[in-house]
Formats: C-alpha cells, structure tokens, sequence
C-alpha cells in the first residue's frame, strides 16, 4: 500500500516560495490503477518523482508497505527504488548505444531481483509479450517511438516492482498507438498486482481508468484534494 500524508513540495522562486505539491492524503492499495490528472505543469511529474523517491518532499511524509521512503537515506532510497519502482519517464531515458535486450538487462543488473541465471530469458520473454521478440538485439534508435515506448514498458516491469509509474506515456504517440502502450501497461501491472499510476493530461486516457486523481494548481500552488472522481 502506498501512503502520501501530509505531503508538500516547494522551492524557491527568487524571494517567493512556491508550492509546486500539497497532499493532504492520498492512499493506492496494491494492484490498484490510477490516473493522476492535469495540465502541463501542474506537479504531476513532481509527484511521481517523489513517490519514487527521486525527489524528497519538503515536510510530510512518503510510505510504501509500512517503510518510511521519505525518511530514508539517500542510498537506501537508490536502492529501494531499483528494487520497487518502474518507470516509464517522459523521455524514456532508453540506452541508445546498447540493444534493448541490454537495456532490461542494465535495469536488472541494480536490482538483483530476477536470479542472473534467469535474467536473459526472462528480458527475452517481456520483449516478446510486447510485441519484439524479434528485435532483441536492435538499438533504440533503430525502432519508431511506438516499438520505443513498448521498450519503456517492458523495461518498467522487468524487476516486477510493487509500483509502476508512468509519466505522460501516450503523449508523443498516435491514438492508435497510445491505446495499444496503456493497455500493455495496464496488462502488466495486473499481472503483477503492481500499483500503476498514470499521468496524462488526454480525457481518452483517463476514460480508461476507474479512479482518477485531479490536480489543481491555482496561482501555481498545486492542491490534491483526498477524494477521487470515478468516471463511468
């Protein structure tokens, strides 16, 4: 289970202090899939940052299965997070001079995880239940930005993490495409009783998902309130 209370985020802005996430409470049991949405700018990429712990919050504290993440040092923190979290960012951050075979055997290599014996199989496997089994040893830059952002995926779920954050996946995508990278998402986190959750700023997205968190940012204070919509 993941707890937020009491949760913000600021920094300055020349003599002003700006609040950039304010959660008063926010609870995501295991398994659970979950829009965070907003407009560009509006802290959504900030709170993911700090449920993964790549950011600290300023005051409030961050929990994920009864551990304290916001209080933890900062290399355990690294290493927790290598364990626990999946991440598709933004810019998908893929190693363009390795294969994307390679790719989700880094990403294990800090986890240690998978058992090294089975690791290449199971990279193998993911690759292939995304659609590039037969692409193994071909580089990032040699795929479009669809077959990329399946790399994304399958690289967020190889460690089987107990959260998969997802910033923005769809937004450099067609609809066709975008559709077919949230439902591999959606697919893998149920598989693995993952939490997911989703930033987007797309309505067809957020459509797709039972509950959805909204982002409010009046003069550049971004407020998440307890409660959640649900769209039918």
């Amino acid at each position: 289970m993941l707890e937020l209370n009491q949760v913000c985020k600021e920094y300055c802005d020349g003599s002003r202090q700006v609040t950039a996430v304010a959660v008063d409470s926010l609870t995501i049991k295991a398994g659970e899939q979950v829009a965070l949405v907003g407009p560009s700018g509006s802290g959504k990429t900030t709170l993911l940052h700090l449920i993964s712990g790549l950011l600290i919050p300023t005051r409030g504290e961050i929990t994920f299965d009864n551990v304290v993440v916001s209080a933890m040092p900062e290399v355990w923190r690294d290493a927790w997070r290598a364990k626990t979290i999946g991440y598709v960012f933004q810019k998908l951050n893929l190693l363009n001079s390795l294969s994307i075979l390679d790719n989700l055997l880094v990403a294990m290599s800090f986890a240690h995880v998978i058992p090294r014996t089975e690791q290449q199989q199971w990279a193998s496997r993911l690759l292939t239940q995304v659609g590039l089994g037969d692409r193994l040893h071909s580089r990032p830059q040699q795929l479009s930005m669809g077959e990329q952002q399946r790399v994304a995926v399958a690289r967020a779920v190889v460690n089987k993490p107990g959260i998969i954050l997802a910033d923005e996946p769809t937004a450099s995508l067609d609809q066709e495409n975008g559709l077919r990278v949230l439902a591999l998402l959606c697919q893998m986190a149920e598989e693995a009783n993952s939490i997911l959750l989703v930033s987007t700023h797309d309505t067809q997205i957020m459509k797709r998902f039972e509950r959805v968190i909204p982002l409010l940012q009046p003069e550049r204070q971004v407020v998440i309130s307890a409660a959640c919509n649900r769209l039918a």
